[in-house]
């Protein structure tokens, strides 16, 4: 430990955000990374406990202590080599989770944890500026031929580590590009599409080889791909979003949100958008659902130069604070403000949407109504809204069952996601297995990565009697 007293003698600081009327001007990341100085201050505030929490709130099992202490000390190629040996994607996390780990600090007893999803961010990053990763190829191959379905973190993740543990892997993805949820869901002002092209130069140089455009149950026959390969990984997310359906659902203007996020995302990186354009520019826009799928809508719309933003939440407010002791470790209900809402956009909660209305077949009203901490309309609390764009944020319910699923004939959980324990990630059908959102349903990015990690180990384990992958 470094610095034993460092948590009594220094405050918590973290990365700022460029100004809001600066950032609006463009879609490139806008957080402002700490100096190299205060890194290591930072790391210092770790108080290395006896039982560090933050284990507990990280999925992927990141050894928070172990590379904190290495960036205190300057040794931060060890603490490169010490953060990559449990998340094939460090600058993804780095990123965009949500950062539980934080939440489940013993400083944070006192709101003032480390800043673990900064330290991390700049451990990989300052890995890349050196040259330090790497590809690794395996030394031997096994003659075993494997296939992903789907490029998110899930499947970049498997993909990789059964790379690296000498198979021969080949990747589906039924876009253009890898990277899922990553690359067509997260604005590119959250994550820059080149972190994501230059791991997968890495994994091609590893020797995965990636099969774009290439869309299995539709374009590409699934019971083929089980006759040419000894395992196959399934990994396509949870893409079915869950809809809202009230009268005038059918009113153009009103968009599942990731349509729209989609097509901006293609905007930026130049392919061709796909589907009539969806824009917000000089519109009332309303986001209905509160979750982060919301809020980069309404970071994406006021980019666009939307007239007012407007997010509603079924859901009662959350508190300013948590009952720390009441939830802590564990993810607390609290109310969290995205540097989106900052961004300028009016949010309501325990509100209903009950009609839409337009005219000419545009939408143009939302009708809504107050609910109580039950959800029960509240008598005489009816609003409107003026929308000329509606985007529906509302999550996603399970994995797309019509093409690959339904043509499989595998078998669903309860919930519609593809069977599979977290031991053996084996599925109903011979030989092939799940992770990600496909099995667990909805989840962080930190999961989708802990399950292609452990699935690639079970898979390994499947075709090699034992393996030496971690879990």
């Amino acid at each position: 430990m470094g610095k034993v007293t460092g948590f009594l003698e220094f405050e918590r600081t973290d990365r700022k955000y460029a100004p809001v009327e600066e950032r609006l001007r463009h879609y490139r990341e806008f957080v402002l990374p700490l100096p190299e100085p205060e890194l290591k201050t930072q790391a210092a505030r770790c108080m290395n406990c006896g039982i560090p929490y933050c284990h507990t709130g990280c999925p992927v099992n990141n050894q928070i202590p172990d590379w904190n202490d290495l960036v205190y000390l300057d040794d931060w190629k060890t603490a490169a080599q010490n953060l990559h040996s449990t998340n094939n994607f460090p600058e993804f996390t780095g990123r965009v989770c949500p950062a539980p780990c934080e939440e489940a600090c013993t400083l944070n007893l006192e709101d003032n944890p480390v800043t673990i999803k900064t330290i991390e961010c700049a451990i990989v990053d300052k890995a890349f500026e050196q040259g330090w990763v790497k590809p690794e190829p395996p030394s031997r191959p096994t003659g075993h031929r494997i296939a992903v379905i789907g490029s998110g973190p899930a499947g970049l993740a498997s993909a990789q580590q059964l790379a690296r543990a000498g198979h021969e892997v080949h990747v589906f993805e039924k876009q253009a590009k890898a990277g899922g949820l990553l690359r067509y869901g997260i604005p590119d002002f959250k994550l820059e599409k080149h972190l994501i092209d230059r791991r997968v130069a890495q994994m091609e140089a590893e020797g995965v080889t990636f099969h774009y455009g290439a869309h299995v149950g539709v374009t590409v026959k699934a019971k083929d791909l089980i006759d040419r390969f000894d395992a196959i990984v399934l990994a396509g997310g949870a893409e079915a979003p869950r809809d809202l359906p009230i009268p005038g659902r059918e009113l153009a203007g009103v968009h599942v949100a990731m349509d729209f996020l989609r097509q901006q995302n293609q905007r930026v990186s130049g392919e061709p958008v796909t589907g009539e354009p969806i824009l917000a520019t000089g519109k009332h826009v309303v986001v209905i659902g509160g979750g982060d799928t919301g809020s980069d809508c309404i970071g994406t719309s006021a980019r666009q130069g939307a007239a007012s933003i407007v997010q509603l939440e079924i859901l009662p407010q959350p508190p300013a604070k948590a009952d720390k002791l009441v939830t802590w470790p564990n993810w607390p209900l609290k109310l969290r403000t995205s540097s989106s809402h900052q961004e300028g956009a009016t949010r309501e909660f325990s509100v209903l949407t009950e009609r839409f209305s337009g005219e000419n077949g545009k939408v143009k009203r939302l009708h809504c109504v107050r609910v109580d901490a039950a959800m029960k309309p509240i008598p005489g609390s009816n609003f409107e809204l003026a929308a000329d764009l509606v985007l529906l944020a509302m999550g996603f319910v399970h994995p797309v069952h019509e093409g690959m699923l339904a043509g499989l004939g595998i078998a669903l959980d309860p919930r519609g996601n593809v069977k599979a324990d977290t031991d053996g990630y084996r599925t109903s059908l011979d030989k092939v297995f799940t992770a990600g959102d496909m099995r667990r349903g909805q989840s962080l990015v930190v999961w989708a990565i802990r399950e292609g990690r452990q699935a690639a180990h079970a898979v390994d384990r499947f075709l090699m009697g034992s393996s030496a992958l971690p879990r």
